[in-house]
């Protein structure tokens, strides 16, 4: 039996083209092979945050989201499961990255299954995915799978120099093996979780006579 889910994929790139792009594009387009591979049938939706950076800002100043930002983070919190990805700053993600998660409610990524994805100029840069991305959505208590991707320049060079993903026999390169690996663990547990369930904003936690008699 067919299943279907969603899938939220947050993209924090800052020019167009983007590596930081390009790598969420092979994220999500390898998780959705897999999950075909699963029969799961899936819901993509992509935010490009360079398209929200004026709003998010405006957000953060005011306290009230655009049309287009709500809609934006509702893609995200309503999503069984999320990659993010951001470039390399100062060893450590993007401003407009974390701008993003301020304006998201604390509790809305918890439990939520999250794969991670990174760019930036050379390895070395590579150490944020674990001292600075892990934990920002450890503290907002996502599941943050194992594997987390990092592509650097020199890994887009390897894969335009002819060793690809292995679809024409080449060998595939480190960069793909990654996202192979970040991707199977990703789609395992989004497959093994039931659906989640939008919370309703407007939902009593406590019916109100429970209230009453327990003052």
């Amino acid at each position: 039996m067919t299943t279907s889910r969603r899938i939220a994929v947050v993209s924090a790139g800052l020019r167009q083209p983007s590596s930081t792009r390009l790598l969420a594009d092979r994220l999500a387009d390898t998780a959705g092979r897999q999950f075909a591979a699963r029969d799961v049938d899936v819901d993509l939706r992509v935010v490009e945050l360079r398209e929200h950076a004026h709003d998010l800002t405006n957000h953060l100043l005011s306290g009230f989201p655009s049309a287009s930002l709500e809609q934006a983070i509702g893609a995200v919190t309503t999503a069984d499961g999320l990659i993010a990805v951001s470039p390399i700053f100062t060893a450590s993600y993007s401003g407009l990255f974390k701008t993003f998660f301020d304006v998201v409610e604390a509790d809305a990524l918890d439990g939520m299954p999250v794969l991670l994805g990174a760019t930036g100029g050379t390895e070395r840069h590579s150490l944020a995915l674990e001292h600075a991305m892990r934990p920002l959505f450890t503290y907002l208590h996502a599941i943050v799978v194992p594997t987390a991707v990092y592509a650097a320049t020199s890994d887009w060079g390897a894969e335009n120099a002819g060793d690809g993903d292995g679809g024409d026999g080449a060998v595939p390169t480190g960069l793909t093996r990654r996202i192979e690996r970040g991707v199977r663990e990703f789609t395992e547990l989004v497959s093994d979780r039931e659906p989640r369930q939008a919370a309703d904003p407007f939902a009593v936690p406590t019916p109100f006579e429970q209230l009453l008699a327990e003052n």
